[in-house]
């Protein structure tokens, strides 16, 4: 994907619909942002697969993570019934040789000691010979691929954890379109059940790289600590309040 044609192409996150949706168009609008910094967003010509690959030059990606001459790899999704065709290596490797033709040090990724749902496969990537290099708070791991033997690390405010606010408190940038509707979902249930939430956008790459957790466009933090960079629904909020109870429920 180009400046050129960023208007026009569809971006599979979420299938283009015959109505605006505003995820697709919150993301469109980073993405053209994004693309004149190096942010790569390669896709399956099919405007009906959800088969992409988003990467970016880890001094202007949006992350918590540090690391001269790296290389960031924010997502590779393959979606059902596209697997198996080797589409997903096929995109890893283009990404490789086009870090790698660049001369830069390597490619990291988000990753755990647990695989999160909203990560790309670990274990899929394990296999070109991503390791963890360095680890942060909830089980999160940074995961690399060094070509000239140097490692990238988070930053040491990702290690932290911890924010003074009590009540539920997401952070998030306009990366993902799903993000959109899940924000929407979360207002509507915590104002219902008078659940008090800050939502914090991220709109700059300095506020994103200061950011007191891992990071990959969304976390949550609740009665001060950091919970989970997996998208939340409302299904996941309740399971979370359960848990966790506010101190005035107890």
């Amino acid at each position: 994907m180009s400046p050129e044609n960023i208007s026009d192409e569809h971006l599979c996150c979420i299938i283009r619909r015959r109505t605006s949706h505003p995820g697709i168009e919150a993301k469109r609008r980073w993405l053209a942002d994004r693309l004149a910094e190096g942010h790569v967003f390669r896709k399956l010509d099919d405007p009906s697969a959800t088969v992409f690959i988003e990467y970016a030059p880890l001094e202007t990606a949006w992350v918590p993570i540090e690391g001269d001459g790296w290389s960031y790899l924010y997502c590779l999704w393959v979606l059902s019934p596209h697997r198996g065709k080797g589409y997903g290596r096929a995109l890893m490797e283009s990404c490789l040789a086009d870090v790698k033709a660049q001369g830069r040090s390597g490619v990291c990724m988000l990753g755990a000691k647990r695989q999160k749902a909203w990560l790309s496969d670990q274990s899929f990537a394990k296999k070109f010979g991503f390791q963890c290099v360095d680890t942060s708070v909830g089980g999160y791991e940074l995961l690399a691929l060094s070509f000239d033997g140097s490692v990238p690390q988070f930053c040491p405010n990702a290690k932290r954890g911890t924010i003074d606010q009590q009540e539920l408190t997401i952070y998030h940038d306009a990366q993902c379109p799903f993000i959109v509707p899940a924000l929407e979902k979360i207002r509507a249930y915590c104002k219902e059940v008078c659940v008090p939430f800050t939502i914090v956008p991220v709109e700059r790459l300095e506020q994103a790289k200061s950011l007191p957790c891992p990071f990959n466009n969304w976390a949550v933090f609740y009665q001060g600590d950091f919970q989970t960079v997996d998208l939340l629904d409302v299904t996941h909020v309740k399971k979370l309040l359960t848990r966790c109870p506010p101190a005035s429920r107890t």
